[in-house]
């Protein structure tokens, strides 16, 4: 957080001097709050650029057995730019190599780690595992140290969902 505040206060230095060497290259023809001006545009511009290039950042960080499923896009009245073109405020994340797959009967389960990142003032990760049944495209959460299935929170899954096809894809 502390990278971000002085890189914008260092882009908004560089945008005002450049708007100061401007106001100086006219022959002072162009007003002085043109300075201050360029300094917040530059300031603010960095900060709408970190916050739409945050998914491509952190998919950047992850490994490459991770797949992203789901992203959620956001608005926020004090980003007015958000009403226009929303941005990602989370996603969540698959890692096939943590995945165990099963045969149960005629049931395929597989059993994996699903990760909820969330772009907040400090970015948040949250992971639940889960166990998903491929041939009834049912997923529940698994609970505590055991890992027992939370059958009430049990729900279905469309066939076409990226996170099923992720998941179930190999079967």
């Amino acid at each position: 957080m502390i990278w971000h505040l002085l890189a914008a206060l260092f882009v908004g230095l560089g945008a005002g001097g450049l708007a100061h060497l401007l106001r100086l290259a006219s022959g002072r023809r162009l007003p002085r709050w043109i300075v201050p001006v360029c300094a917040g545009l530059g300031m603010l511009g960095y900060q709408i650029h970190h916050e739409y290039s945050w998914l491509d950042y952190k998919r950047s960080q992850l490994p490459a057995t991770a797949q992203v499923v789901d992203a959620e896009k956001g608005q926020m009245f004090w980003r007015p730019w958000t009403h226009l073109f929303p941005m990602t405020v989370a996603f969540t994340v698959v890692d096939h190599s943590s995945m165990v797959r099963r045969q149960a009967d005629e049931h395929q389960l597989v059993e994996f780690v699903l990760y909820r990142f969330e772009k907040e003032y400090v970015d948040r990760l949250d992971h639940q595992p889960h166990l998903m049944n491929c041939t009834t495209r049912e997923m529940v959460p698994l609970t505590g140290e055991e890992r027992r299935p939370n059958f009430q929170a049990m729900r279905g899954v469309d066939a076409s969902s990226p996170l099923y096809e992720s998941v179930c894809s190999l079967w």
